[in-house]
């Protein structure tokens, strides 16, 4: 099986901004890890934020600018942490990434809408967007199925 980069999050790692974890109980990810098939990352601490941070959302996309709480630009750290994301999963031959929804890095679907009142738009995260320019599809832990499904149909190539 591949690897599967994963926000470091999901796997326990208090690396959120808020200086928690999003602990992602699944007996699949649970197999996976054992089996040595995932390959934990978290890009905002890899491009040099703390833990625990500010949050940070992103304001414009169009050039990317992301802005933490109390207005600083941090779209340094999220743009170095998404090279370094792409980097890793290059390295390591993932086939995909499995990333935390709605964040400013991994959000695949959608983010917050850079005014810190919790509205969602459409969009990916620095991250996200990075890894699937360079054709890594990412998932979220809302859809773990198409994971599983996306899984079944690289082992079934391989095979």
């Amino acid at each position: 099986m591949k690897k599967i980069l994963m926000s470091a999050c999901f796997l326990g790692q208090k690396v959120r901004y808020d200086g928690q974890d999003s602990l992602l109980e699944h007996p699949l990810i649970q197999q996976w890890k054992e089996e040595g098939h995932i390959v934990p990352f978290c890009p905002e601490v890899a491009g040099g934020l703390p833990t625990p941070r500010h949050p940070a959302e992103i304001t414009t996309r169009h050039p990317v600018m992301v802005v933490n709480l109390i207005g600083e630009d941090v779209t340094p750290q999220f743009l170095q942490g998404a090279e370094l994301a792409v980097e890793k999963a290059k390295e390591v031959g993932a086939c995909c990434a499995l990333l935390k929804s709605r964040s400013p890095s991994c959000g695949n679907r959608e983010t917050y809408n850079g005014n810190f009142d919790g509205t969602l738009v459409p969009g990916s995260g620095v991250t996200a967007a990075e890894l699937q320019r360079h054709g890594i599809p990412v998932f979220n832990e809302r859809e773990l199925d198409q994971l599983v499904e996306f899984m079944t149909m690289q082992e079934a190539d391989v095979a």
